[in-house]
Parts: C-alpha cells; structure tokens; sequence
C-alpha cells in the first residue's frame, strides 16, 4: 500500500513559517554561524521541531533561501489581482528589492550552503523570469506598458539599482530610480509593433 505525502497541518505550516523567516533575519544579522538553537528559540520552537523540518544547517539555508524567493515570485499573481498592471509591476519592483537585500545579507550562509554542494539558486532565474513575465505580459496585454521588454532585463536592472542602493538610508533613492524605470516600461506603451 502506497501512502500519499502528508499536508502539513496548519500549526506544523506556521511553525515552518515562524522558523524560515526568524532564519533569515538570524543569518543576515548575524553571519552563517549563527546557533541552530537560537534560531529555534527565536522562532518559538524547540530545537527538534526546527531540525524535524530542516535536518541540516544548509538545508534550513537552501530552504530560508527559497521562502524569500517564493514569497516575491508567487505575490506577482496576487498584486495583479489586486492593481493595475503597472502598478502591480512598481508594487512587485519593491518586493524583489526587499528579497535581493534578504539575499545579501544572508550571502555568507548561502555560500557556505552552497560550499557543502546545496544548490539554493537553481531555479532562482526562471522564477523570476516567470513572475516578471507575468507582469510586463499583463501590462503590455492592457496597453499600459512597452510590448517589447524581455523580463531578464528588466531583473537585470532591478539587480542594478539594488546592488547601489543596497544602504538603508538609500530606500527613497531606490524608490525614485525604480519610478524612472517603470516610467520608460510605459514609454510607448499602447502603440502597435508596426509603429
């Protein structure tokens, strides 16, 4: 007899919640060393529940990784439900910001995950080539943004004003910068190709 894999119930899936992003903000505060305890502890939970879910350190890296990276991919679907087009872009634009400084600060521990063979970053680029897609097709489909953008360059850019902007003190900047980038998204924006 062959069994189905188990849904996590809902206090295991907030759990799992609670540890991953107590994860994050322990290894981008306090470098890939941080005690596995105190992250449990932090999150709310005994240690065995925490290694019950993540056996490894580097999976509970791999796996605090790819939570930031889902959370700002699967919202895509959501902020267009919610906005127009090009407002659910810019909405979207702040988010990746938000998982690109998540990512560097959590670099150390991501390269000591990947040092020990874990590949986090294996479907990071179709990802978000997939939710930019979403957006910029969605955009361009309602006339409110440029037909003829390739997601990855747009992720490239977005990667750009992230890496200079990456201070704190540099959020309002980032945030006129990535107006001026949607701003030319909506440059020539409703025209046919022909034109």
């Amino acid at each position: 007899m062959t069994t189905k894999p188990s849904v996590l119930r809902a206090d295991a899936r907030r759990n799992r919640e609670r540890i991953l992003e107590t994860a994050v903000r322990a290894f981008s505060e306090q470098g890939p060393d941080v005690a596995i305890d105190t992250i449990a502890k932090a999150s709310g939970v005994g240690s065995a529940t925490l290694y019950r879910h993540f056996p490894t350190r580097e999976a509970l890296v791999e796996a605090a990784y790819r939570n930031e990276l889902a959370r700002v991919c699967d919202s895509a679907t959501q902020l267009l439900a919610e906005h127009a087009p090009d407002r659910a872009l810019r909405l979207w634009m702040d988010r990746f910001i938000d998982y690109l400084a998540a990512k560097q600060g959590m670099a150390d521990a991501l390269r000591a995950a990947i040092a020990s063979g874990a590949d986090p970053f294996a479907e990071t680029l179709e990802r978000l080539g997939t939710a930019l897609g979403t957006l910029l097709r969605a955009g361009a489909d309602s006339g409110l943004l440029r037909p003829d953008v390739d997601p990855f360059d747009v992720g490239f850019g977005l990667a750009g004003v992230a890496l200079i902007t990456s201070a704190p003190d540099q959020r309002e900047r980032a945030g006129r910068i990535l107006d001026l980038l949607l701003d030319g998204l909506r440059h020539g924006a409703g025209k046919s190709a022909s034109t």
